[in-house]
C-alpha cells in the first residue's frame, strides 16, 4: 500500500461520517484536506476502492461517497459462532 493510499483511508477513519458510515464531503474538499490535487486523490481513492478498504455508499447525483469497507474495520474477520452438536 502507497503513502496516498495509507492517508486516504485514514482520512476516511478519522472523518465525520453519517447514519451509514458514509463520509459526506466530496473528494475535491478531501483532497484539499490532505493537499492532494483533485485528480491524484480520486485515482487513490479509485485504488483503494479496488483493494477493498473503501466501497462506494451512496450516489446523488453525480457525486457518490464512500465509507470504510468490512476489510478494513476488520468486521470480516469475525468468525459466526454456531451451535455445537
Amino acid at each position: 500500500m502507497t503513502a496516498n493510499q495509507r492517508l486516504v483511508i485514514m482520512l476516511y477513519a478519522m472523518h465525520p461520517t453519517d447514519r451509514a458510515g458514509a463520509v459526506v464531503e466530496t473528494g475535491a474538499k478531501l483532497a484539499e484536506l490532505v493537499g492532494m490535487s483533485p485528480t491524484v486523490f480520486s485515482r487513490t481513492r479509485r485504488q483503494v476502492v479496488e483493494a477493498g478498504w473503501l466501497e462506494e455508499s451512496e450516489r446523488l447525483a453525480h457525486i457518490s461517497y464512500y465509507r470504510l469497507s468490512a476489510k478494513s474495520t476488520g468486521e470480516d474477520v469475525v468468525v459466526p459462532l454456531r451451535r455445537a452438536t
